[in-house]
This record gives C-alpha cells, sequence and structure tokens, in this order.
C-alpha cells in the first residue's frame, strides 16, 4: 500500500501520519466491533440490541445514529428467521425482538426514527430496563435456547446514575455488549459497560457521531481472538527524515500499542536503515533516536530484513503459517536497486506496505505488495483497502467449506452462432469442477446479443446434475447488435442480488466469467467498474474478433482476460481459468502457489479415548466427529477418515479404504459404541495408528504426498510414555492435534501435538462444539499448505525454449519481456532456481545453460540482451530433442537426477515443419514437464501434443498478449511443482531406475555358523552382477546376532574388487540370542542415511536383502513396518526356521523364499543359469513346471507358491531371478 503525497513538507509528513493513525484507529474500532459477528448463512443465529442515547446531548448527532442502524441492519439475516433485533432509546421502547420478523418492516421503522430528547442521562437505569424487559422470553429473546445476546450501546454523555450493578448484571447473564462513546462520554464509564475493555470505542470527533465511521463499522469480520501476526517496521533513518522522524516514531508506538504482543499472538521488530540498516527493540520505541546518515539504500535494508529478521532464529514464524508483513516507511528516493529484494521478500511471503513522500512514491509502489491500493493525500478511501484493514485480514479459511457464486455470461449474437456449442461445452466441463450444493457453489447463465436474458439464476438449481442438465439445453439465442454494457449491467442489477441467489452480502466470492466473440456496441467502462466496484471478480475470454483491450478493461485485471483464436479452442485455457477463480477464493496467498481445491485431499484419523472415564462424554465425542466428517469431502480421491478407539488396547473401528462415501463415514461414526476399559495408554494407541493405520495397505496416500492427519480426543493422563510414538509420527510427517479436558494433561497434549498451539482444550467433551470451527480452520488446506512449503528449499530448473524463426521478429520483443516477467517471479540461486534460454528456427541454439548464470541480476541482463536469432524453416521437433540431450543434462546444469523439478516453456509462433511427437514423448519420458504457448498462427493441437498435459498448452492472438497469460502460467506452474517437503522422499514398492543403493543384513549367529561360507558366497556371486560405482550401484554389509555390527557403509567402496574382497575375507560374528528387530532398525537409522552414504533423498531405489536363519527373540514387525514406511524395498531369504517370519518382515510376500539351510545353495548351482531369465519384462521359465511366457505378476505369484512348496530345488529359481532383478531392475 503506497501513500502518496506531492508538495509535503516535513511539518505535513507529522500532520499526514497523525491523519493517518486516525484512520488506522477506526479500522480497529470496525474490526473490533466485528467480533459479534457471526456467519448467520451458516446456522447461527443472534439477538441484537440497539440502546441509543436520546438525551438533548444527542440531538445533533442522531442521524447519524440512525443511518448507522440503518446500514447495520441491512447486513442482518432477519429474513431467514436467524437474527432478531430490538431498538431501545432511553428513556423508552421502540420495538422489541418480536415485535418485527421481516427485515423491511425494522428497517422501515428505522427511518423513521425520531429524537426523544430529555435530562438527565441514566444510563444505568437503562441498562437495568433491557435486562428486565428486553432480554426476557416474552420480549423474544432465545437466551435460554443457546442463542448469543448481543448489546450495541451508543452514548454521547456520561450517565448520572451508577452503571456497574447493572452492567456487571447484563454480563453475568451471557450478554456481550459493546460501547460506542463521543468525546463527552467517560471513557472509562464505557470501558466498565463493556464486555471486554477493547470493546469500548471512543469517538475522537465532538459529539455529534461521524456517519462515515459509524457506516465503516461494518465492513470486516476478523476473528482477533486467534489472528497471530509477525509485523516489521522498516523506518528511512536517512538525513532526509530527520525533522519527521518524532511522527514516525509516534506511528509505530501507536500501531504496537493496537497489536496484541505475546509470545504466541503478535511479534514486533523495528529496524532503521540509512547507508546500513540496523535493528532496535521493540519494546524501546519511544527511545528511538534517529540514525542520520546517507546514502539511502533501500534495497539493502529490504534484502536485511528478509536475511535476518524474517528468520526463524530472528523469532519469524514463517514456517508456522503466521503472516509475516514489513511495513515500510521511506521519505526519499533509494541510491541502490530496490526490485530484486523487494521481489525475493514477496516470493518468501512476505506482505508489504508502503507509506512514501513525494520524493518516494513510485519507488514504494514497486516495492509494495499491490499497487493498486493507495491511500491519497486529499483523503482516506472508503473501501476497506486501508492499511490497518489489510493488516488484520489476513487470516486463513477452511477449504472445506469454501463457496463461490459463478456467472456466466454468453455471447448470444449472431457473431457466435457457429461457436455457440464449444461455449456451452466450455461452461459444462467448468461446471462439472465446481461443488454445487446449497451451501457451496451456485451457478447462473446469462445470454445477450441486443438485449441480455436470463438462462436461470443462482437460485434456480441446487445440484451439479441439474446445472449440467440445464447447460447442456442451451439453445443460442441470437441477434445484433451486440451490447456487452447492457448485459454487464443486467447482471450487475438483476443477477448479483440476494432475490437472485447471491450470497455476496455474506462475504461468498462472486465471479462473473465472461465469453464474447465480438466488440461491443456500447460503452463497457461504467457497467464494468460497477461490477468492480460491487466486488465482483470478472474473467473476459474473447477471441480473434474481440477488442482485447475491451476485455483487459472489463477484467477485475488485466491479466485475467484471456484470449483463444475462435470457441472451439476454450479447452486450451480452461484449467488456467479454473486455477484463476480458485485463487480468488483462496486467501492463503501466503503459499507460494495456489491450491487447487478440485485435488486437494487429506487423510484424516480420529484417535478417540475409550475408556472408562470417558463413558459419559462419549456420545459427545461422537457427535464432535460426525460434524467434522460433514465439513469434509470424502471420496476415493478426496479426503479419506479412519476411527480408531483405545483404553488399554488401540481396536480400529475403520480404516482410511474402509468407506468411499460420506454416507457410509457417517453411518459407522453414528454407530461407533463406547469401548471401555483401563488402564489409558495413549502412547501405545500412538504407536498403533503409525503402525497400522497410516500405512499403505490402510489406505493411507502418505507416499503419494497427501497431507495426513490425526486428531486425538483424550479424557485423561496416559499411564504409558507418548513422546517417543508421538515423535515418530511427526517424523512420518503426520500433523497431529490433540484435544483434551480438564481430567487430561495439557503439557502431555501438547507434546502430542504437531506444534503446542494445535494442542485444544475443553472443560468437558460437552464442550466440544465451542472449538468445532477452530480444528477446522487449523485443518485447512491453507495451514497444510503453509505448513508443508518449505521456501527456503523448493527449487526447479526452468528452460525456455523460443521460436526465433522470421515470422516471430515482430513479436520477438514480447518474448523476449514475458520471459523476463517470469525470471522475476523465480529465486535464482545456485541451490535453488535455474534458469536457460534457447532460440530455435531451422537449428537451435542455446544462449546461456542452466549452469550459465547463478543470480536473477544476471540472467535478467542475459534476457534483456537477448537478439532475435531469424531464419526458416521452424523446426520445433528438433529443438526439443536438442534440449533433452544438450540442456537437460548435468553438465548444462541440470538437476534431474537429483529431483529436482525439470521445466520447459515453449513459446512458437507457427506450426512445426518437422515431426514433434517423438521428442516430446522423449522429454516425458524424462520427467520435463513441458508448457506450450502459442499464437493464432500456431497449431493448438501439435502444442497440446507437445504439452505435459494439454491443459499446459496456453493461446495468445499475439505475442504481445503474452502479459494476458503470464500469471496463468505461473498459477499451473505452481500447481505441478510444489512438492511436499515435510516428508522425505520415499521409493514406492516398485523398482525403477538404473541407480540402486543394496544393502546386505546377515544372520551372524551362532546358529548360522555352518551355512555362513554359503551366505558369504552368495553376497559375493550378487554384487559381482552389479554395476559397483559411486554414481551407479553401492553397497553396504551388516551382520548381526544380539547386536548388529556394520562390516561397510555404502559409501566406504566405490569400486567392485574392494567390495568383493572384502566379502571374501569376512568372518563370522557368532553371539546369541539373535535379535532380528534391533537388526533392522539398526539399518534403518544408520545405514539407511545420507552420512552413510543412502541416496534416498535423491530418489534412488534403497533395497534390503535379509538372510535369516533363526527366529528373532524380539519384535521384528515395527522395525520392519518402519523400513517399509520409508520406501526400503525388502527381500528376504530364510530357513525352515524362519521362513514365516521373513515373510512377515519382506515387502511382499512373493519377495521371501527359503532354503532348508544356507548349505543347500551348492549342491543346486548348477540348476540357476539357465532356469529363470527377465527379458522386456515377460519371465521365460524353462525348467520350472513347464512355464512359458507368462506374465510378470502372474509369474511371481506361482513361483512364489512353488518356492514354498518345494524350497530346496527352487531357491536357485529365486537367486537367479532376485540377480536379474537387482542387475535390470528399470524393467520391472
Amino acid at each position: 500500500m503506497d501513500l502518496m503525497m506531492s508538495g509535503v513538507n516535513s511539518q505535513q509528513f507529522v500532520t499526514l501520519l497523525q491523519n493517518l493513525w486516525k484512520v488506522l484507529m477506526w479500522t480497529r474500532v470496525k474490526i473490533k466491533l466485528l467480533l459479534f459477528e457471526t456467519v448467520a448463512s451458516d446456522g447461527n443465529m443472534r439477538d441484537i440490541v440497539f440502546l441509543l442515547d436520546g438525551s438533548d446531548n444527542t440531538r445533533k448527532g442522531f442521524p447519524a445514529i440512525r443511518d448507522f442502524l440503518y446500514k447495520m441492519i441491512e447486513n442482518f439475516y432477519v429474513e431467514q428467521k436467524k437474527d432478531r433485533v430490538a431498538v431501545i432509546q432511553e428513556p423508552g421502547v421502540h420495538f422489541y425482538f418480536n415485535t418485527y420478523r421481516a427485515k423491511k418492516d425494522i428497517v422501515n421503522t428505522v427511518r423513521g426514527l425520531k429524537h426523544k430528547g430529555g435530562r438527565p442521562l441514566n444510563t444505568g437505569a437503562a441498562l437495568q430496563y433491557v435486562i428486565d424487559n428486553v432480554f426476557t422470553a416474552s420480549s423474544g429473546c432465545r437466551r435460554l435456547e443457546g442463542v448469543p445476546q448481543l448489546l450495541i450501546l451508543l452514548s454521547g454523555g456520561r450517565s448520572f446514575d451508577n452503571v456497574d450493578t447493572p452492567a456487571a448484571a447484563l454480563k453475568e447473564l451471557g450478554v456481550k455488549v459493546f460501547a460506542i462513546g463521543t468525546r463527552s462520554s467517560d471513557s472509562r464509564e464505557m470501558q466498565r459497560i463493556s464486555q471486554d475493555p477493547s470493546h469500548h470505542f471512543h469517538m475522537t470527533t465532538n459529539t455529534r457521531f461521524v456517519q462515515t465511521d459509524l457506516c465503516n463499522l461494518c465492513l470486516f469480520s476478523v476473528d482477533l481472538e486467534t489472528a497471530r501476526k509477525d509485523v516489521v517496521f522498516l523506518l528511512d533513518g536517512s538525513d532526509g527524515t530527520r525533522s519527521g522522524f518524532p511522527a514516525m516514531r509516534d506511528f509505530v508506538q501507536r500501531v504496537v500499542e493496537k497489536l496484541t504482543v505475546e509470545e504466541n499472538r503478535d511479534r514486533v521488530s523495528v529496524v532503521q536503515y540509512s547507508r546500513e540498516p540496523e535493528d532496535d527493540i521493540v519494546n524501546t520505541v519511544r527511545g528511538l533516536r534517529h540514525k542520520g546518515g546517507r546514502p539511502l539504500n533501500t534495497g539493502a535494508a529490504l534484502q536485511y530484513v528478509r536475511d535476518n529478521i524474517f528468520t526463524a532464529s530472528s523469532g519469524s514464524r514463517s514456517l508456522q503459517g503466521i503472516p509475516q508483513m514489513l511495513i515500510l516507511l521511506s521519505g526519499g528516493r533509494s541510491n541502490d536497486n530496490v526490485d530484486v529484494s523487494a521481489s525475493a521478500l514477496k516470493e518468501s511471503g512476505v506482505l508489504i506496505f508502503g507509506i512514501g513522500t513525494r520524493n518516494s512514491s513510485r519507488e514504494v509502489e514497486r516495492i509494495v505488495t499491490d499497487p493498486k491500493t493507495q491511500i491519497f493525500q486529499s483523503g482516506f478511501p472508503k473501501s476497506n483497502v486501508d492499511l490497518f484493514s489489510l493488516l488484520f485480514h489476513i487470516r486463513l479459511v477452511d477449504k472445506s467449506i469454501a463457496r463461490k457464486d459463478v456467472v456466466f455470461l454468453l455471447d448470444g449474437s449472431d457473431g457466435t452462432r457457429s461457436g455457440f456449442p464449444a461455449m456451452r461445452d466450455f461452461v459444462q466441463r467448468v461446471v462439472e469442477k465446481l461443488t454445487v450444493e446449497e451451501n457451496r457453489d451456485r451457478v447462473s447463465v446469462v445470454q445477450y446479443s441486443r438485449e441480455p436474458e436470463a438462462n436461470f439464476y443462482l437460485n434456480t438449481y441446487t445440484t451439479k446434475e441439474n446445472v449440467v442438465d440445464a447447460v447442456t439445453g442451451l439453445r443460442h439465442k441470437g441477434g445484433r447488435p451486440l451490447n456487452t454494457g447492457a448485459a454487464l449491467q443486467y447482471v450487475r442489477d438483476n443477477v448479483f442480488t440476494a432475490s437472485s441467489g447471491s450470497r455476496r452480502l455474506d462475504g461468498v466470492p462472486q465471479l462473473l466469467i465472461l465469453l464474447s466473440g465480438g466488440r461491443s456496441f456500447d460503452n463497457v467502462d461504467t457497467p464494468a467498474a460497477a461490477l468492480k466496484e460491487l466486488g465482483v471478480k470478472v474473467f473476459a475470454i474473447g477471441t480473434r474478433s474481440s477488442d482485447s483491450r475491451e476485455m483487459q478493461r472489463i477484467s477485475q485485471d488485466p491479466s485475467q482476460a484471456m484470449s483463444v483464436s475462435d470457441f472451439t479452442d476454450l479447452p486450451s485455457i480452461q484449467q488456467q481459468l479454473l486455477s484463476s477463480v480458485e485463487t480468488v477464493t483462496d486467501l492463503c496467498n501466503l503459499c507460494l502457489f495456489s491450491v487447487d481445491l478440485e485435488t486437494a485431499r487429506k487423510d484424516v484419523v480420529f484417535l478417540l479415548d475409550g475408556s472408562d472415564g470417558t463413558r459419559s462424554g462419549f456420545p459427545a465425542m461422537r457427535d464432535f466427529v460426525q460434524r467434522v466428517v460433514e465439513k469434509l469431502t470424502v471420496e476415493e480421491n478426496r479426503d479419506r477418515v479412519s476411527v480408531v478407539q483405545y483404553s488399554r488396547e488401540p481396536e480400529a473401528n475403520f480404516y482410511l479404504n474402509t468407506y468411499t462415501t460420506k454416507e457410509n463415514v457417517v453411518d459407522a461414526v453414528t454407530g461407533l459404541r463406547h469401548k471401555g476399559g483401563r488402564p489409558l495408554n495413549t502412547g501405545a494407541a500412538l504407536q498403533y495408528v503409525r503402525d497400522n493405520v497410516f500405512t499403505a495397505s490402510s489406505g493411507s496416500r502418505r507416499l503419494d504426498g497427501v497431507p495426513q492427519l490425526l486428531i486425538l480426543l483424550s479424557g485423561g493422563r496416559s499411564f504409558d510414555n507418548v513422546d517417543t510414538p508421538a515423535a515418530a509420527l511427526k517424523e512420518l510427517g503426520v500433523k497431529v492435534f490433540a484435544i483434551g479436558t480438564r481430567s487430561s494433561d495439557s503439557r502431555e497434549m501438547q507434546r502430542i501435538s504437531q506444534d503446542p498451539s494445535q494442542a485444544m482444550s475443553v472443560s468437558d467433551f460437552t464442550d466440544l462444539p465451542s472449538i468445532q470451527q477452530q480444528l477446522l480452520s487449523s485443518t485447512d488446506l491453507c495451514n497444510l499448505c503453509l505448513f508443508s512449503v518449505d521456501l527456503e528449499t523448493a527449487r526447479k530448473d526452468v528452460v525456455f525454449l523460443l521460436d526465433g524463426s522470421d515470422g516471430t521478429r515482430s513479436g520477438f520483443p514480447a518474448m523476449r519481456d514475458f520471459v523476463q516477467r517470469v525470471v522475476e517471479k523465480l529465486t535464482v540461486e545456485e541451490n535453488r532456481d535455474r534458469v536457460s534460454v534457447v532460440q530455435y528456427s531451422r537449428e537451435p541454439e542455446a544462449n546461456f545453460y542452466l549452469n550459465t548464470y547463478t543470480t536473477k541480476e544476471n540472467v535478467v541482463d542475459a534476457v534483456t540482451g537477448l537478439r532475435h536469432k531469424g531464419g526458416r524453416p521452424l523446426n520445433t521437433g528438433a529443438a526439443l530433442q536438442y534440449v533433452r540431450d544438450n540442456v537437460f543434462t548435468a553438465s548444462s546444469g541440470s538437476r534431474r537426477l537429483d529431483g529436482v523439478p525439470q521445466l520447459l516453456i515453449l513459446l512458437s509462433g507457427g506450426r512445426s515443419f518437422d515431426n514433434v511427437d517423438t521428442p516430446a514423448a522423449a522429454l516425458k519420458e524424462l520427467g520435463v514437464k513441458v508448457f506450450a504457448v502459442g499464437t493464432r498462427s500456431s497449431d493448438i493441437r501439435e502444442l497440446q501434443k507437445i504439452s505435459y498435459d494439454p491443459s499446459f498448452a496456453l493461446s495468445v492472438s499475439e505475442f504481445t498478449d503474452l502479459p494476458n497469460v503470464h500469471q496463468q502460467l505461473i498459477s499451473v506452474l505452481g500447481t505441478v511443482i510444489v512438492p511436499d517437503p515435510t516428508m522425505k522422499p520415499t521409493v514406492k514398492p516398485t523398482i525403477i531406475g538404473k541407480k540402486k543403493d543394496v544393502v546386505f543384513l546377515l544372520d551372524g549367529s551362532d546358529g548360522t555358523r555352518a551355512g555362513f561360507p554359503a551366505m558369504r558366497d552368495f553376497v559375493q556371486r550378487v554384487v559381482e552382477t552389479l554395476a559397483v560405482d559411486e554414481n551407479k550401484d553401492r553397497v553396504a554389509l551388516v551382520q548381526y546376532s544380539r547386536d548388529p555390527a556394520a562390516q561397510f557403509y555404502l559409501n566406504t567402496f566405490n569400486t567392485k574388487d574392494d567390495i568383493v574382497n572384502t566379502v571374501r575375507g569376512l568372518r563370522h560374528k557368532g553371539g546369541r540370542p539373535l535379535n532380528t528387530g534391533a537388526a533392522l532398525q539398526y539399518v534403518r537409522d544408520n545405514i539407511f542415511t545420507a552420512s552413510s552414504g543412502s541416496r534416498s533423498l535423491q530418489g534412488i531405489p534403497q533395497m534390503l536383502i535379509l538372510l535369516s536363519g533363526g527366529r528373532s527373540n524380539d519384535n521384528v514387525d515395527v522395525s520392519a513396518s518402519a523400513l517399509k514406511e520409508s520406501g526400503v524395498l525388502i527381500f528376504g531369504i530364510g530357513t525352515q526356521n524362519s521362513s514365516r517370519e521373513v515373510e512377515r518382515i519382506v515387502t511382499d510376500p512373493s519377495y521371501s523364499q527359503s532354503v532348508s539351510e544356507f548349505t543347500d545353495i551348492p549342491r543346486v548351482q548348477d540348476l540357476v543359469s539357465r532356469c529363470l531369465q527377465l527379458e522386456q519384462g515377460a519371465l521365460i521359465a524353462e525348467k520350472c513346471r513347464g512355464y512359458h511366457k507368462i506374465p510378470v505378476k502372474q509369474c511371481l505369484s506361482r513361483i512364489s507358491q512353488t518356492f514354498r512348496a518345494s524350497s530346496s530345488n527352487c531357491y536357485p529359481l529365486w537367486k537367479q531371478w532376485l540377480l536379474e532383478l537387482l542387475q535390470k531392475p528399470q524393467q520391472f
């Protein structure tokens, strides 16, 4: 936000800051007042009493009081029988709660209010009156039904009687009191009357209420009780601000006084800068001294706060999802560059607000997050964009109940007759992506030519099926001329209204999607501005016949104006539109990229205390689970739910894959019966859900990157230790929310939770509804995004492939600018983002590679200096092959083998002269995500074939229109490349790739002494088949009996000879008993780690080959499960003494084989060479039951059965199969 000032001297600067403070203070008033405003559309009800000072003191201000009432009541839900209103004027009654049941009757009565007059002012008597006569059932009060009771007092003077007793009685009654006074009022009296001193609002003007202030009280609704933020002030301390510095200091002080500065609420930092920045301590704001110095280096200061203040070590809570805000006060133009550091702050999610002078306003506008929101010297804006409003409006929403009203405005004129079927199909496909329900998404369709006509309104249909049927049946309207302006005005006046189903007044986002095939014959500017003023987000889609500038003027933002050659190309921008639409409803813009609500998923497990101590509270626990489930979208590919009860032992009521519909889950929850039992072992229960519920076999999609949530309801202190299993869950990436009662140990709940702030408490379980919304807010997708996206480690390799042929000569400057703007959004560093640019025509040519430049500044300079290549013909296929073979390689800086996302952005202005299919397929096979942007001269189908997904093919009329798709491309890029860094990369149980880490775990106990030479020889022969090298296969070997001992690690040897020689020299370890469980845990914790040479974090397959000759003395299930969960593929070879146990340990039973004794290996060695071969995915078994070319899975199953039936003879088959499997994992 940029405060523009022209011709301002230092004294005016002081005055302006003081005026700004007045607006900030009143914004605080606005926000705090709306603590009482619940969302009635969600089923809440309120009884609201206005108590008005009707004494002689308020005669002049009474019209403003009356208007205030009118505007407040306009926002109530009286028609829905939810809100009830009473108005009392001291001393007298206008109407009670049950006097009127229609909003229009209340509004008409309020309009006709007359000032009563009289003296003295007895506020105490008036408060007692409302207790005795208004907050009663006979007057329509629903207090006994649990409906919130609110009293808003407007008083213009000090009371002549005592207010304390009736005020206390109101609070005891449960009435929430807000008191608004003037400077003639007694502020302390107002504070004593209010429910909370912060609910007292003091007018600093004369005794007349200022109408604009009062009207603005209704603008915002923010829950300040839970809102948290980190606020940094960056103050210009250079010589140029010496005279204005006291005002800047006072400004900071007053803002800080309005914050709730506590460890777990708001945090504040202050930094001054001139040539160099330096910190100041928050609690010494009053004592701040002007720093002085020159020149003014704002860029360095911005970089300083990014690197030194917005960090965890300095107290920043950005990784916990807490909003990060920077307020910059700058009085002059910077001597250094501000763009790079400002961009870096924005990229890291910091919201920047700026206040500048005449000398710095343009620069500040470039620095701030949103330059469009400005406060002018001539007056402060009446809309809701002032600074303090924005500070408090940063909040997270529950995506499970996200709602929107979507109106499609379709050009039905004669010019679109041939394209209308494509328009209709487009609308249908977009609707298919929405969640059309009464309380979720609503849809309307309007057609227009000369006159507009509504096909159906927002409240016509309440199911997706009905909307789709209506869209499918649409008939082209026809007519001329095309009056887009009149159509825009029509939807504003007739569709975005409450009577037509719009929920704008409920705060539901309002979206208009315009499809227009020509230039309008009437003026579009006025109605477009009226829609924006109403808060409608407009997206305009045009064709080559449309006026692109007209589309941009109509759209909410020029970047939301899209273009296609004709309407048959609409599928190419469908995904772009959906991404933009979802971004509108996503207040969680602190995430680096937007979340696609249509694909958002989560696995939610409820762990319920079913011990004897919760018998009476169990029905409330059950109801709570049911209500939370109702808010989820339970489907196979969306949300999944499991419920586990526990006391002494845990027991799963149902798993994540038991039910696939919300109805079935709700039925199962409704039928839950209390388990009973004692004592309460919460630790064992946590371990149980880790090992048995958050697993793939139970339906967990953790390995697919789906968020894992555990909600624990516990009614007592655990009898066993909770720390170890809680830590194990967190290490697994499970986000734990713990809810306890007064009988629980609050510290225990905090230790169990993912974060202590996510431990909640109620008196008993019957109070669970009071924290339901808090839990839903905590588990929403915004929070998950803020928790999971590690902005410090997200990386990508981005290659731009630019059409430099003769046909793009005129459009090349626009292509170059486009690349520059995209690069500006990246974080170009050695270990973050890397960029390459390649031009092509007949032949491709690299302008620079991924490892040529390591700073954004250098990349931008190189892009700015690009010269058009020229040439013909256009060989896109050859260019695609070139980037695959020469750019997406390690030598050119590609980090593909390290698991870094590889992105290719193609800008092509024509159809290729060569074949694109083969090289495009090769890029996709390599894992490169290709985005193709073309013009009207391009072949859209060709671009779709090239793209990683057809929805990644974008289109513009000309390259000069590239800004229209810039934001869309950034959004689509984001949805593809954001991983979940809270989870370690894992390898699913399928062997891929040409590299592998292989660990042998050998039973070295006394029981295998005789068979050890055979085991050693087996290991040697397997190693002989591997390609041992630092960058290929790595091998480790561990022996164990009572304790495990590593013979060598994965990074000990880099050559096959060294490993073979070491294996040959192995000595039997000996010892007893045999602790296989401890050995498995050892290799997990000590061998499959980066420090021991494991490359699991690079996506390299991790394999464990266990040779065990006996039954373990300890438990093997927990450690085996942990290995599998971490992505290790386990193969096992056992003897007749250990075969069943080995079968439980391995990844799949078919990976477990058995021999009579390990000494049997040499006797059957001659069967090995011809028994089994692996070739192109098919097993050819020549001498084992006569199998020929049987499919892999079927053959493995049968061979596995054979092994079990005749283990000693068929063991060589298994051994050879294992050898070849390890040798050719890419075939599997």
